[in-house]
């Protein structure tokens, strides 16, 4: 019955562990502990996303069915602006966070267009509600990314004395 649906989570799942994959291994290089925990942090966060995908699958491919208050009840969380620590990122280290950062804000860019454009392959409203439920996960993300980037671009720019700007 949710034949699109489950091809649309594989691939929901592999794109969350490529993030995990690139998050942890950013973690692993970062030269300070602040760095790592955020990265790692990040980690964490896909492999979340990626567990919950995985239940999900399960269960509609053993002929589960999503229904919508299931999914405001399932543990999805939306993670608050405030959930990373983003004062432990060590500024000496810019220029590799904010290269970090930016391939980040592109892979959460890349997951709402793919919910989006899954969202106009289903007809079921509680599918349609899944995924707008996760582009709000990714939104926050790439909010979150978006802010740190510049943050840290304005850093930059001032010891590279492109100021004023």
């Amino acid at each position: 019955m949710y034949k699109e649906e489950l091809a649309i989570i594989s691939q929901a799942v592999l794109n969350e562990m490529e993030g995990y994959e690139f998050y942890k291994l950013a973690g692993e290089q970062a030269k300070t502990q602040g760095n790592k925990e955020a990265f790692m942090h990040l980690a964490n966060e896909e492999l979340k996303h990626a567990e919950y995908l995985k239940k999900l699958w399960t269960k509609l491919s053993d002929g589960g069915e999503i229904r919508i208050e299931e999914i405001l009840s399932s543990g999805i969380e939306i993670p608050s602006p405030e959930i990373y620590r983003w004062d432990k990122v060590d500024k000496a280290y810019a220029t590799l966070a904010m290269s970090i950062y930016g391939i980040g804000m592109q892979m959460e860019k890349n997951s709402i267009d793919f919910y989006e454009e899954a969202k106009k392959k289903v007809s079921s409203e509680s599918s349609k509600g899944l995924f707008d439920l996760l582009i709000k996960w990714e939104n926050i993300h790439l909010d979150q990314f978006t802010n740190q980037y510049n943050l840290l671009r304005e850093e930059w720019w001032a010891e590279q004395r492109f100021a004023p700007f």
